[in-house]
C-alpha cells in the first residue's frame, strides 16, 4: 500500500530536551493510526510537524511523495480536529465549518453544498444553524470534524479530540470515527494518551517514550505479543513478578525462589540475566487449594473485590506486599471474600519474559 505520510529520521529540540528523537514512521494511504504515549513522549510534537505547525530540527517529513518538511500548514494537505475544537463562538455550525471555505475564496454555491455535505457526515445537519454554546460537547466535537473534513484534506489529523467528552459518549465517538474513517478512506492520525482509544480505533499503533517509538504494530500484537516490559505495561494491564532466568529453556526463579515457566520471551531475554515475567489479569485463575492451581502460581490475600459488569476483578496481596489482579468472568465464577487465602495461577503459554526495567516511572504517569 502506498504511503501517505513519511517521516524519515525526525527529531524537534526544545534547548537541550529532545522532544522527538530520530523517529522514522510510514503511514500508509487509508489507514488509521494512533500515535500513543503519556504526556511528553512526544506525540503531540510528531503531530505538530506533520501538521507543520512545528517544523523537524533534522529529518524530512513528506506527504503524498512530496516533501513539505519546511511548508507552513496551509500548503499541506492535511487538516486538524483539536480537543478544544477551537470554534468560533460568534458563528454558527455551519458557519464555522465554510470558515475555511471562505478563505480559500470558494464560491458560495459550492461553499453551501460542500458545508452541508460534511454536515451530513457527521450527522449534524439538523444543528447547521446553532452556535456553539448551545451544542453539547459531542456535538461541538462534531462540528470540529465536519469543519476540518469540508476541505477534503488527503490527512486528517487528531490531537486528542475525544479527552473532553464523558467515557459513554467517548466510547460512542470511537465507533463513529471509525466507521466515518472507513467510508471516506481518508488517513487518520489520531495522537492520545488512552490505550483503549487507541485499541478500539487503529490500524496500527506507534506506542512513544521519551521521544521514540517503542513499538509499531496493530492492535493485536501489541497487546498479545508487547516487544518491551514498558509496552506490556502501557497496552492494558499486566502482572509483573522479577526474577532470573536460569537456563536455556523459558523458565525463571522469582526472588523469594518460586519456579515459573514461560511460553516466550521477547527479544534480549539472557540466560542468567534478570528478567520480568509477565501476565495479563485477564489470563490468572484463582483456587482456594494449592493442589488445583498450575504449576504458575503465588500464595496470596484477596485485599478487594471490584464487579466491573460481566466480570470480577481481584485486587490480591502477596507475601511481599505486592499487588496481584485477576479478572474472572462472573457468570459461573466462585467468588472469594476480601480476606480469603487463594493461589493465583495461570499456564505458561499466558507468561512472557522481558529483559528486566524498572517500570516504577510507568507507573507514576499512570500508563
Amino acid at each position: 500500500m502506498a504511503a501517505d505520510v513519511e517521516l524519515e529520521r525526525v527529531s524537534k529540540l526544545y534547548g537541550t530536551f529532545k522532544a522527538v528523537d530520530d523517529v522514522t514512521l510510514t503511514i500508509p494511504k487509508g489507514s488509521f493510526i494512533s500515535i500513543l504515549g503519556s504526556s511528553g513522549a512526544g506525540k503531540s510534537t510528531i503531530l505538530r510537524m506533520i501538521g507543520g505547525f512545528e517544523y523537524p530540527d533534522y529529518g524530512t517529513v513528506r506527504i503524498g511523495g512530496q516533501d513539505v518538511t519546511m511548508l507552513p500548514p496551509h500548503r499541506r494537505n492535511v487538516n486538524t480536529v483539536f480537543q478544544n475544537y477551537a470554534l468560533f463562538p460568534h458563528m454558527n455550525a455551519a458557519e464555522n465549518v465554510a470558515y475555511g471555505l471562505r478563505q480559500d475564496g470558494v464560491s458560495p454555491d459550492e461553499r453551501k453544498s460542500r458545508v452541508r455535505e460534511a454536515l451530513e457526515m457527521v450527522e449534524m445537519l439538523a444543528y447547521a444553524m446553532r452556535k456553539p454554546n448551545e451544542l453539547s460537547g459531542g456535538q461541538q466535537q462534531r462540528i470540529a470534524l465536519a469543519r476540518a473534513l469540508v476541505k477534503r484534506p488527503a490527512v486528517l489529523l487528531l490531537d486528542e479530540p475525544l479527552g473532553a467528552l464523558d467515557r459513554k459518549l467517548r466510547q460512542q465517538m470511537q465507533v463513529e470515527l471509525k466507521l466515518l474513517q472507513s467510508q471516506l478512506g481518508l488517513t487518520f492520525v489520531f495522537v492520545t494518551h488512552d490505550q483503549e482509544e487507541a485499541l478500539a480505533m487503529s490500524d496500527s499503533i506507534a506506542v512513544m517514550r521519551h521521544g521514540r517509538i517503542e513499538q509499531l504494530g496493530g492492535p493485536t500484537e501489541l497487546y498479545d505479543a508487547p516487544a518491551t516490559a514498558f509496552v506490556a505495561s502501557f497496552i492494558g494491564a499486566q502482572n509483573f513478578i522479577a526474577g532470573t532466568r536460569i537456563d536455556d529453556t523459558l523458565r525463571m526463579t522469582s526472588e523469594d525462589g518460586s519456579l515459573f515457566e514461560a511460553g516466550v520471551a521477547a527479544p534480549g531475554v539472557e540466560r542468567n540475566a534478570r528478567v520480568l515475567g509477565a501476565v495479563r489479569p485477564e489470563n490468572v485463575s484463582l483456587a482456594r487449594d494449592e493442589r488445583q492451581a498450575s504449576a504458575n502460581r503465588v500464595a496470596a490475600t484477596v485485599a478487594a473485590s471490584v464487579m466491573l459488569g460481566d466480570a470480577m476483578e481481584y485486587v490480591l496481596r502477596l507475601s511481599d506486599g505486592n499487588e496481584f489482579i485477576a479478572r474472572l468472568p462472573r457468570r459461573g465464577a466462585e467468588t472469594h471474600a476480601p480476606g480469603a487465602r487463594v493461589f493465583a495461577h495461570w499456564e505458561p503459554s499466558f507468561f512472557q519474559l522481558f529483559p528486566y526495567e524498572d517500570l516504577r516511572e510507568t507507573r507514576r504517569l499512570g500508563a
